[in-house]
């Protein structure tokens, strides 16, 4: 029984740092790669727990994907601008 009670604990443990990673909006690689790294917890045990998370909360991952898309399109358009404004002002030195 004392197995069953542990693993729980560490997949809640597992859940609530994929939370965290979330909350520093970080993709599932990222999550995994963090996790594996700063909490010793293989890949595969992240990869599966956040399945099952998506499977459960299917409209808040869908939303989250799509922020995740939506900024990164973001940061691309303002390196974009940065990059042009640097070269402009680059000519005229």
């Amino acid at each position: 029984m004392e197995d069953s009670s542990s693993s729980a604990a560490y997949i809640r443990l597992v859940h609530r740092l994929i939370e965290e990673c979330i909350l520093f909006n970080m993709s599932k690689e990222e999550c995994m790669e963090a996790l594996s790294k700063h909490a010793n917890i293989k890949p595969v045990i992240t990869s599966t727990v956040w399945k099952e998370l998506e499977k459960e909360n299917k409209e808040f991952f869908e939303a989250y994907t799509r922020s995740r898309a939506e900024r990164a399109s973001e940061r691309e358009t303002r390196q974009r601008i940065q990059s042009v404004v640097s070269d402009s002002s680059k000519e005229r030195i």
